[in-house]
């Protein structure tokens, strides 16, 4: 179990803790991603279970969210990061990554990874950079049960 984290700017706070979640909220958000449409309620339910997640959140209310996926020594994936459209532009999401990447459980973490379309200058400056040997890496692609594509 990851420790707990709250940080907080003005009226907003990140936090970790999972009671404040707001799944309806998160699942409308990530309806509205390219990399999350689609994607199952309940697949969305189980992963925010086995993630560390990351809420975002305006006096209360969630306007953000990111998840990790860690063993929290050697490997960590970052997902599902996503800014409500009306709160873009502020610096929420490169508060995000900084509050992610600070988070005392993920220290040491040898290997981040990562997935993006178009937020690789914002990466990049976190220390993220192209897969330096892509064909080393491989994947196996499911579709989710009961549906016809992903």
């Amino acid at each position: 179990m990851s420790q707990f984290i709250e940080v907080h700017r003005n009226n907003f706070t990140i936090s970790t803790d999972s009671t404040r979640l707001d799944l309806d909220c998160i699942a409308d958000m990530l309806s509205r991603s390219y990399w999350a449409k689609g994607r199952p309620r309940d697949r969305l339910e189980r992963a925010i279970e086995h993630s560390l997640v990351f809420g975002l959140y305006d006096k209360g209310q969630q306007i953000g969210v990111a998840r990790v996926i860690s063993d929290y020594s050697i490997f960590a994936y970052l997902c599902d990061v996503f800014i409500h459209e009306e709160y873009r532009g502020r610096g929420l999401g490169k508060w995000l990554i900084e509050s992610i990447l600070d988070h005392p459980d993920l220290q040491g973490v040898r290997r981040w990874v990562l997935a993006t379309a178009d937020a690789h200058n914002l990466y990049r400056k976190y220390g993220f950079e192209v897969l330096s040997d892509p064909a080393d890496w491989m994947q196996l692609v499911r579709p989710f049960p009961g549906k016809i594509h992903n």
